[in-house]
């Protein structure tokens, strides 16, 4: 039931929101920053570190550098410490503010695999006798050896998608939380409302994001689409961006460093101004 409060929420806010974005959308003045998780959700987590940090560090140093590059363009945190923000919050903020675009920054994660190994015998009574039978136990390593980075942009998860992304990595990619019910109707109409608004400015921006990662040398699985509530629920274009893989040993180090923290921001916010600069020409 709940979950049905909340995509029908998410439809009031979108169709009340749409033609009054539309009808202003000729420059970018505003951009909603988004560090993911938080507080008592610490998102996805590593050796030593935790999803929660990385993207709030990362995040921090984007609005920096826009505050100092591109003066002119405001820019709204949904968190500069560590604490916890529904998700509902997080795009009440970016629609509130009017924004023109909405910037949610993550950390990857494969879900690991996992082995069935033989962990010895044991007894086992049939009929009259007793025979000894094969025990096994399954071990899950998390560790992997996928690095790069992805952007995300709403939509509905494609089966096509799916099988490049199994290709991609050979592991499955944990999901993030907040994915809405792709077999509710009201969904699909958010989708296709979202995405004939939306889609295309979305697309263009993840794809500035990913050109800029690539030319800083990492790794480039693309722009994807996924039913994520975070960007459903706001009204403008917007993308989350997934940096980097964290139960990978290398990844986490450079994660964590303030050298690869920094090239990550200056890629986001280098798209943020490319977005930007190709957005106002067209006015």
């Amino acid at each position: 039931m709940d979950k049905m409060k909340s995509i029908a929420a998410l439809f009031l806010i979108f169709t009340l929101g749409i033609s009054n974005f539309l009808f202003a959308q000729k420059i970018v003045a505003k951009v909603v920053l988004d560090a993911g998780h938080g507080g008592k959700d610490p998102g996805a987590i590593g050796t030593f570190s935790k999803e929660k940090d990385i993207a709030l560090a990362i995040t921090l140093k984007v609005r920096d550098i826009l505050n100092r590059e591109v003066p002119q363009l405001k820019t709204i945190l949904t968190r500069d410490n560590d604490f916890f923000v529904e998700l509902k919050q997080r795009h009440e903020i970016a629609n509130k503010a009017n924004a023109d675009l909405f910037v949610s920054i993550h950390v990857n994660a494969t879900a690991g695999t996992r082995t069935r190994v033989s962990a010895g015998t044991k007894k086992v009574k049939k009929g009259r006798k007793y025979v000894q039978v094969p025990v096994y136990k399954t071990i899950v390593n998390r560790a992997t050896s996928v690095a790069g980075t992805e952007t995300y942009v709403l939509g509905l998860t494609r089966n096509s998608q799916k099988e490049k992304a199994i290709g991609e990595y050979s592991e499955t990619v944990a999901d993030e939380p907040g994915l809405l019910d792709e077999s509710d109707p009201t969904t699909a109409i958010i989708i296709a409302q979202y995405s004939q608004a939306f889609l295309g400015r979305s697309v263009t921006l993840g794809s500035k994001v990913q050109q800029n990662f690539a030319k800083a040398g990492r790794g480039n699985f693309g722009v994807k689409q996924k039913s994520l509530e975070v960007l459903a629920g706001s009204v403008m274009p917007g993308v989350l961006i997934e940096v980097g893989f964290i139960n990978n040993t290398d990844e986490e180090a450079y994660l964590n460093s303030a050298a690869g923290q920094m090239a990550l921001a200056q890629s986001i916010a280098d798209a943020i101004k490319d977005y930007k600069l190709e957005v106002e020409k067209k006015k």
